[in-house]
This record gives C-alpha cells, structure tokens and sequence, in this order.
C-alpha cells in the first residue's frame, strides 16, 4: 500500500488545516495518529471502510473532523481551532478491515501505515 499524505503546515493557534491522505489500491478503514516529541504515539481519529462511521479521541472530538471522498480513496482530517498541545507528526494508517461499525484506537489494528506530516502549532 503507499500513501500520499500532505498538509502539514506551521500555523498559529487558533488557526486551521486539512490533512489529505490518498492510498492505493482497494478501500480501507483508515486512522489518524500522532506522536508527539516525547510522547508515545496516539490515535486521533478513524473512519470506517464505508465511512459511515467515526471515531475521535477526546482531545479533539469538536475540533477536528474526518471525512472521505465519494470514491473512498482519500480521507481528510480537518482540524480546526488547533492548538499548541496538537503540535505533532500526523500519520495516516490503513486497515483492510470492512466492518462498517467498528473502528479501532490501537496501532496494530492497522498495519499500513504513511511516513507522517508535521503540524506546528505556534501560540
């Protein structure tokens, strides 16, 4: 699987950005993590293989909302009202699961992954 992952950005808080991640091939559930300098790598949202379903973690549930397009191939994380905190590399990740309810917060439920976009969120 390859990704093409883009629009990581440096911005200001309270500003916003739209995280694109394209993969080839077939449809998956696909996720966002991110890492942190120091911390351990952590789920920020995921949408199902049918994209009727979402997921977020309570950090940025109101801010950030996952979508993707009508051909299922590309899923985009807007963030809005960023903040200092959400400063981080962003990866998106595939699963090939096809579960249209279910979606995972853990890292081994997908086992593709992109090289990761940094977001800088200057106060």
């Amino acid at each position: 699987v390859q990704f093409a992952e883009s629009g990581g950005a440096v911005v200001q808080a309270g500003g916003s950005l739209r995280l694109s991640c394209a993969a080839s091939g077939r449809t998956y559930a696909m996720g966002w993590f991110r890492q942190a300098p120091g911390k351990e790598r952590e789920f920020v949202s995921g949408i199902s293989w049918s994209g009727g379903r979402t997921a977020y973690a309570d950090s940025v549930k109101g801010r950030f909302t996952i979508s993707r397009d009508s051909a299922k191939t590309t899923v985009v994380l807007q963030m809005n009202s960023l903040k200092p905190e959400d400063t981080a590399v962003y990866y998106c990740a595939a699963s090939p699961s096809v579960s249209s309810t279910y979606i995972s917060t853990e890292e081994n439920y997908y086992p593709y992954w992109g090289q990761g976009t940094q977001v800088t969120v200057s106060s």
